[in-house]
């Protein structure tokens, strides 16, 4: 019997690549978006959800549940970007940062959690980014969220590994994806401190997603943890150069670390 996925954020990018690679393998892929009915192309269901919104997560899996009779494997890959200098980036926009890259996942858990646990089996598989592993320059609530998801994700995997359930995370690197688009700019100021490094520094962050890696590349990453039985904590996927960033975070002194980052934002 084809295993039951549901993957967040499924209407484009990284999340879209990965449901049609799981759709073409055989699995039965639900996707899910705020507004469904917009998407015209795509090979697998869309489900109505909005991370930001907890009745609706807990409409959408109860729904996916009640056509399927199971849920295997649950995939939160929606997210938004943030930019901006710290003191500039208004609160709120600071909150719906959290509420859909931190949040919102945890309350995707939370639903799917008791059918997992009835099943005695289950799989969830949160996507974080490398950026969560460091803080970066001008994407600090972004690497903030991104890293608190990645901490909840190693208790959680402990407190839920009795009942055949496994959870891991899978840290993108860059990516040629729509990402940019939708992220949340703070403006560049005119008259700023900020407004000749935030400048800079916000060319160079497009020119790595522009060039980026091919979201395939996640799809099948992704295919493989699941064939996987005793996934692993983390996963990294990207370019060399930004997996082996988070190593030489482990072995290089914090100061000559933190030199290396803003030479590399020219800061």
């Amino acid at each position: 019997m084809s295993k039951v996925v549901l993957i967040t954020g499924g209407s484009s990018g990284i999340g879209k690549s990965i449901g049609e690679f799981l759709h073409h393998k055989g699995f039965v892929v639900y996707g899910t978006s705020r507004n469904p009915q917009r998407v015209l192309n795509s090979v697998f269901p869309l489900v109505a959800l909005d991370v930001r919104n907890s009745e609706s997560i807990r409409a959408a899996v109860a729904n996916i549940i009640a056509k399927s009779g199971k849920l295997d494997i649950v995939i939160n890959n929606a997210g938004v970007g943030i930019t901006g200098p710290l003191e500039e980036i208004p609160s709120e926009e600071i909150k719906n940062n959290f509420d859909t890259n931190f949040f919102g996942p945890i309350e995707v858990m939370k639903a799917a959690l008791p059918q997992m646990r009835a099943q005695k089996s289950g799989l969830i598989i949160n996507v974080t980014s490398i950026a969560g592993y460091m803080g970066l320059p001008y994407r600090s609530i972004y690497s903030a969220s991104k890293g608190a998801l990645e901490l909840v994700t190693e208790a959680l995997r402990m407190e839920v590994k009795s009942f055949g359930i496994h959870i891991t995370n899978v840290a993108p690197g860059d990516f040629a994806t729509n990402i940019a688009s939708g992220r949340y700019h703070a403006p560049v100021i005119t008259g700023s401190a900020y407004e000749a490094s935030y400048g800079e520094s916000l060319r160079t962050m497009d020119e790595h997603v522009d060039g980026g890696s091919n979201p395939n590349e996640m799809a099948e990453a992704v295919y493989k943890i699941i064939q996987t039985k005793e996934p692993k904590v983390h996963y990294k996927v990207g370019a060399f150069m930004q997996k082996f960033s988070i190593v030489l975070k482990r072995i290089l002194p914090d100061k000559v670390y933190e030199k290396m980052l803003m030479n590399h934002y020219k800061l």
